[in-house]
């Protein structure tokens, strides 16, 4: 798997870059959000990525942050009907942070105004993120009526994390709650790597 890209920008345009990685250019399709935080042309960027394998082409997704990755993963991944356009277009249409309230609120229909996303299939996001993955607790604490604090956000952006990689939730809860306990400094990418070693055992 090709976890991020880092090189020089060699193009950019609001669906799509290329990154010089060593003289090789990669193409990634991007969603707004992550335009919207790209540096200019030329200059040094990392870009999170998702590999995508179909029968007649490899293709690369990327993001500028964790949590933009994370959600596209799980559109993917455990919502029937949605693919990798069409997570982009959610991706593209709201915020992460957004999208999580309406899942929470179970709001159908603030989701369906999103691009490529109609009535129904908004009510199965909020149908199989919810009781099929087990999310709506993690978006809860995560949700700002909450207000979580700086450290319950990186244990909650952790257990999103685990969970896009396949993870049930009170597993990934388990592993990212044990080693923030043990290592209380350590960031999300840290918390995730060190639950990984754990439920991989």
């Amino acid at each position: 798997m090709i976890y991020h890209l880092s090189g020089t920008l060699a193009e950019a345009l609001p669906t799509q870059v290329v990154l010089d990685v060593g003289g090789v250019g990669y193409h990634v399709l991007i969603p707004l959000s992550s335009y919207d935080k790209l540096p200019p042309v030329g200059s040094q960027c990392k870009i999170l990525t998702h590999l995508a394998i179909r029968e007649d082409a490899h293709v690369l997704y990327g993001f500028a942050t964790e949590s933009e990755r994370d959600l596209f993963r799980l559109l993917v991944t455990h919502v029937s009907g949605i693919g990798p356009k069409t997570a982009l277009d959610v991706l593209s249409g709201t915020t992460v942070a957004n999208f999580k309230a309406c899942v929470v609120r179970g709001d159908a229909a603030a989701l369906a105004k999103t691009k490529g996303i109609g009535k129904k299939t908004a009510e199965r996001i909020i149908v199989e993120l919810k009781d099929k993955v087990g999310i709506a607790a993690a978006w809860e604490a995560a949700s700002a009526a909450n207000a979580p604090t700086a450290e319950q956000t990186k244990v909650n952006d952790a257990v999103l994390a685990l969970i896009a990689l396949g993870w049930k939730q009170a597993d990934a809860e388990k592993a990212a709650r044990a080693i923030h306990n043990s290592q209380p400094a350590a960031e999300t990418d840290a918390i995730v790597r060190g639950a990984l070693k754990l439920l991989i055992g």
